[in-house]
């Protein structure tokens, strides 16, 4: 986000926090960051933040998030918005109880070609959509300490990488009727990789891969009565669409990414607060508690459940 915000004239990254003085001071240096917090508390109090985005582990996403809520800034959350929809819940209540802005930085939703993709969709060029197939995996070494395997962080491929083709797949088709899927484990109990799939009321369905173990070629395919859009991958962050049709033919559109590609949440938090707007209409508030609820449900099969989970 700091490479994100730097190409950006109106952007200005004016404070970081960090859990120790020694990280805050390193980012700082890095980054030309004039305001160096070791505590959170600090960070959100400081009048010259105007908006707090929030990068920690997503099993701290609640409690940074509603922290600088409470303190009275508006908040960009990293995705997944929290590790459940209990918490999800507390947090879009906190944010509408203050009267601010909170919006999922789920950057996906918000580079050129998934807006395309979104819009050819919309206007019907592959007709009725009937199903959507998409993988995603970036190999990430074995650690039972780190972040990603960590059942204390609420570590897993579901809500590490998973969360993007069900974000995606909620954008196209709304809120399934049914959830199926399997999951190997790690050592550690989170899912090392699974296999998930998705009914909407409409009779399309879903279905991904996500993995941590290997890489991926990270593709995403939507299919409809009249032909299929392909995003050249990676899934995250396309840079392109390919269109064809049942006739053979085929369109191909380059759309290139600003940045690092999460310039278009930055630029979207930015026009949202200028206008006035306490939420996205692209990635409004009860959608993120949809597809909060949908890993749930997939969690829920497996049994997997994690220490923030409670009970």
């Amino acid at each position: 986000m700091a490479e994100a915000l730097a190409v950006l004239p109106d952007a200005k990254l004016a404070a970081v926090g960090s859990r120790t003085a020694e990280k805050a001071e390193s980012f700082g240096r890095t980054f030309d960051v004039p305001l160096r917090f070791e505590r959170y508390e600090d960070l959100v109090s400081c009048p010259e933040v105007d908006v707090v985005y929030v990068a920690t582990p997503h099993v701290f996403h609640h409690r940074d998030a509603t922290l600088a809520l409470r303190a009275g800034k508006p908040v960009l959350c990293e995705k997944p918005l929290t590790v459940n929809v209990k918490e999800a819940e507390s947090l879009v209540a906190a944010a509408r109880s203050e009267g601010l802005f909170l919006m999922e930085a789920m950057w996906t939703r918000f580079v050129p070609a998934v807006v395309r993709l979104r819009e050819w969709v919309a206007a019907g060029t592959i007709g009725e959509v009937h199903s959507m197939v998409a993988d995603i995996g970036w190999a990430q070494p074995y650690d039972p300490e780190g972040r990603i395997y960590s059942p204390d962080l609420a570590g897993g491929a579901l809500l590490d990488v998973g969360v993007y083709p069900v974000s995606l797949a909620s954008m196209l088709l709304g809120t399934p009727t049914a959830v199926s899927g399997v999951m190997h484990p790690a050592p550690t109990g989170v899912d090392a990789q699974c296999a998930v799939s998705l009914a909407y009321p409409s009779g399309a369905v879903a279905a991904f891969v996500a993995t941590l173990p290997v890489d991926t070629p990270r593709d995403l395919l939507v299919i409809g009565s009249e032909g299929w859009i392909r995003a050249h991958p990676p899934i995250t962050h396309p840079a392109g669409l390919t269109r064809g049709a049942h006739d053979r033919s085929k369109e191909t559109v380059e759309l290139p990414i600003l940045g690092n590609g999460y310039t278009h949440e930055a630029i979207e938090a930015m026009d949202c607060l200028r206008a006035g707007k306490l939420e996205s209409e692209t990635m409004p508030l009860d959608e993120s508690l949809s597809v909060m609820k949908t890993l749930d449900s997939i969690r829920e099969l497996w049994g997997l459940r994690y220490p923030a989970d409670g009970g």
